[in-house]
Parts: structure tokens; C-alpha cells; sequence
């Protein structure tokens, strides 16, 4: 059927737009790759040149979008087909949750995020701090759906600034698509941003006239509230690692991105009993990673403990890629949940081979900041902890860079190496698949060996 050009702009302001989540130029044709969904793409000029936005109207229940009465909730659809090579799901729908940290203070705003077309999930969480002027600092932007941006919304503050603390994929293709609702905030990014496979500028993620963070810098605008610390490595291997730490003065709040997790014992509320269901199924992944037990196949029907036993199978790939046994994952998931921790991808693949750099790091913060509690990007928060626990989950820097490089005092030491060496214990057959990858890597020369201690 044709429609005018005329009419097809009336229909397209009735219609949910959606810019591109990854860049400003995508593809020019219409498509419809889900049933019960019409897209069309179309482009347009902006301030910042070519733009591309996509309208999309729901025709039925197969859309994906409808809860169990058939009505759609547009307020949480939000496509997202982007993160290649490992597309980062859910690709229509993603629920905002709000909880209050720290009362008429910090807030945080989470939504689930899987890997691709698996069933692995885990949250993803942006949060939002007012500051003393009554504006409002956002870390780590989350999706923005209709829900999310309503949320923040009824804090009752201006968004005045936006704040990227890493360099990581799926944290950046956010900031852009967020900003543009709030174009008078200004955005703040971690430096030596790049991305994998293809190194791309920060334009093609959407983000424009952004700022860049600076260590120990107090002329931010923010300076008499928050204070930050810069990690950056350009020395790990395929690209550098940068993260970026901040510190509430306030409420004593240290804000990470992904530097230490605190697995929670029972699943995210973000986390839809469809993905937890779907991880408790006996599948290929199980069956590969069983020890050798028989696999029994049978239906899974939604209850608590197989809720529970998916959401543990979740944790174990997330933090291991291939655990030794995701059919009785309860002994591994036990050891690794319930603490401060550094998770196994990044201890392996990153901390370890620049450890004089992240131990630096880490004495700085336990050094100048007295928090009480650590806000992470994902799994639990807020965490009520200390700069003991801290320093505990980072205790295997000890053993890499020897007596030479100890610079914190004796007592905090030998307390910190003891229960260090309790925080850094991963299960030796759950680590053998990343120790293999790790191994792998270094022998082509994507990451760097891990580096001796440094004289002082």
C-alpha cells in the first residue's frame, strides 16, 4: 500500500522512534525480522548531520512486547540489536527497577541484560546521585525506555550531568541514546575509549562534545560532592583498560563500574522468570559441562528452586565462560557468592597482568576515601562494606608483585593477606576454561603476560 509523504509523517509521530543505539547511520530499506512488528527506517537531518531514526508498530501479541493480558507495554520496549560481535539482549523489552541506596540521596536504576541469543543474564545498573546544588550526576546510563526516563523524571531534579566511567560496549551504547533525552546535561567520559573489533570514535556511538575524565581532578563541577580516580592500562594487550572510580563525600558511597561484585544469593528482580527458567533447562551447555554425569531430560516448570537453579548456572557462566559443572552448580555457585570479590574474567584477563597499576590504584582509594559502602555496575548493591574488604579482594596482587612493592602498613597487611587469600579462591576446575583462553591469548599476543613486581 502506498501512503504520502504527508501521511506517512503523521504516522510516524504516532509511531514509538527510536534512535540508533550504536551509531547515527544504519541501514536504509524496511525490514521486518519479528513477527508482528513493522520497522522502517528513516533518515534525517540533525544538528550533528545524518541521523537515522526507526519507526516500529506492534500488530499483535507476537510482537514480544505484550505482558500476559495482550496489552503492549510500550513504556519498557527499546530495540537493541546491537554489540557485534556478541549482541547484548534483551532486544525489545527491558524493565527499569528502581530502589533508593541512600535516602533523598542515591538512587539505583536496573535493567537485565543478557548475552545475546543465550540464556545468560545479569543486571545492569546506572546510578543516579543528587548533588548539593539539587541536580542530579548520573553514573553508567541504562537503557533509556519510556519507564526508565519516567523514573528518573519523578526524582523531581534536573539531569545536569552524564557520566561514562569505562570504556566497555555495554556501558557506552547507552550514553548517546540517553543524553538525547536530556540534551542540556552535559556528559563526562573515561579516557582512552575504544572498542573491539573496530576501534571506533565516540560519534559513532551517538555521544557528541563530551568531556573527559581526569584523575584526581577537582575542577569538575562536581568536585564539592564527588571525586574520582582514574584506572588506565594501555598495556593489557588488544586495547587498554580504563575505569574510572568515584567517591560520594557525603555518604561515604564508592561508585565502580566493574572493578569487585558481590554475587547475591537469589537472582536480580530485573531478571525475567523466563530467563531464569530458560538457564534451568537441561541444554546443550549442561550437557557439555556435567562431569560426565547423565543428563536427564525433563520439563522445567516454574518454580522457586528452578528459578533459583538458573539463576546460579547465570552466575557461573558470567563469571567462568565454562564452569566445570553447570548440572549440579550448587558447590561452585556457594563459594562464589556472598563476598567481595573481583571477578574471575577480569582478575585473569586484566588485573593480573598489570597488577603494579591496579595496586596503585587500590591503595589510593583505600587511602583518601573513608567509604562505607560500594555501589558496583552490576550484581548486588549497595554493598555495606570496608576498605578491609576491598583490599582482601584484591589480595592476589600480593603474590604477583612480592614483598618489594608492599606500601600499606604491617598490621593491615597481614589481615588483608589472610583474608585475601579466602576472597581471591576461584575453584581450580571451574578456572580451567579461562585459564586455557587466558593462555591462549597470551600466546598470540592479545593480552600481555602477567608482569613481576616492580622495584620501589
Amino acid at each position: 500500500m502506498l501512503i504520502c509523504k504527508k501521511e506517512r509523517k503523521k504516522m510516524a509521530a504516532k509511531s514509538p522512534v527510536l534512535h540508533c543505539t550504536s551509531c547515527a547511520w544504519e541501514f536504509g530499506s524496511n525490514f521486518s525480522p519479528i513477527k508482528g512488528l513493522n520497522f522502517q527506517l528513516k533518515s534525517r537531518r540533525t544538528k550533528a548531520g545524518n541521523g537515522v531514526c526507526l519507526v516500529v508498530s506492534a500488530t499483535g501479541k507476537n510482537s514480544g512486547i505484550s505482558n500476559e493480558s495482550g496489552v503492549v507495554n510500550w513504556s519498557r520496549f527499546y530495540l537493541n540489536f546491537t554489540g557485534f560481535p556478541f549482541p547484548l539482549g534483551p532486544f525489545l523489552n527491558r524493565q527499569t527497577i528502581r530502589t533508593e541506596a541512600v535516602k533523598d540521596t542515591i538512587w539505583l536504576f536496573e535493567q537485565e541484560q543478557a548475552l545475546g541469543f543465550s540464556s545468560v543474564s545479569t543486571n545492569i545498573r546506572m546510578t543516579v546521585i543528587k548533588l548539593k546544588s539539587g541536580e542530579l550526576w548520573v553514573h553508567a546510563p541504562i537503557a533509556p525506555t519510556k519507564e526508565c526516563i519516567q523514573l528518573v523524571k519523578e526524582l523531581g531534579c534536573p539531569v545536569k550531568y552524564i557520566v561514562l566511567p569505562t570504556f566497555a560496549y555495554e556501558h557506552k551504547i547507552f550514553v548517546g541514546p540517553f543524553s538525547r533525552k536530556f540534551p542540556k546535561a552535559q556528559v563526562w567520559v573515561a579516557p582512552r575509549q575504544w572498542s573491539w573489533p573496530l576501534n571506533l570514535p565516540l560519534e559513532f556511538f551517538g555521544i557528541f562534545r563530551a568531556k573527559t575524565l581526569k584523575d584526581a581532578d577537582m575542577s569538575t563541577p562536581w568536585a564539592d560532592d564527588i571525586e574520582q580516580k582514574v584506572l588506565s592500562s594501555p598495556e593489557v594487550g588488544i586495547g587498554p583498560y580504563v575505569e574510572v572510580a568515584f567517591y560520594h563525600k557525603k555518604s561515604r558511597t564508592l561508585l565502580v563500574t566493574d572493578a569487585v561484585i558481590f554475587v547475591p544469593t537469589t537472582p536480580p528482580d530485573c531478571i525475567s522468570k523466563e530467563s531464569l527458567l530458560a538457564s534451568a533447562k537441561n541444554g546443550l551447555a549442561v550437557k557439555l559441562l556435567s562431569k560426565g554425569k547423565e543428563v536427564p531430560e525433563e520439563a522445567v516448570i516454574d518454580n522457586k528452586i528452578n528459578r533459583q537453579k538458573g539463576w546460579e548456572r547465570m552466575v557461573l557462566q558470567i563469571l567462568f565462560l565454562g564452569p566445570s559443572n553447570l548440572l549440579e552448580p550448587n558447590a561452585s555457585f556457594a563459594q562464589m557468592s556472598q563476598k567481595l570479590i573481583v571477578s574471575p574474567i577480569v582478575k585473569t584477563l586484566v588485573f593480573s597482568k598489570v597488577p603494579e597499576k591496579v595496586r596503585d590504584w587500590i591503595d589510593n582509594i583505600v587511602r583518601d576515601w573513608k567509604f562505607k559502602r560500594i555501589i558496583p555496575a552490576h550484581f548486588a548493591a549497595p554493598i555495606n562494606t570496608s576498605s578491609s574488604d576491598l583490599l582482601a579482594a584484591f589480595g592476589f596482587l600480593d603474590d604477583l608483585l612480592g614483598e618489594r612493592y608492599v606500601t600499606r602498613p604491617s598490621l593491615s597487611l597481614f589481615f588483608t593477606s589472610l583474608l585475601g587469600k579466602a576472597a581471591s579462591y576461584f575453584p581450580p576446575d571451574d578456572m580451567r576454561t579461562l585459564s586455557s583462553l587466558d593462555h591462549f591469548l597470551v600466546s598470540v599476543g592479545a593480552v600481555k603476560k602477567t608482569v613481576s613486581g616492580r622495584k620501589r
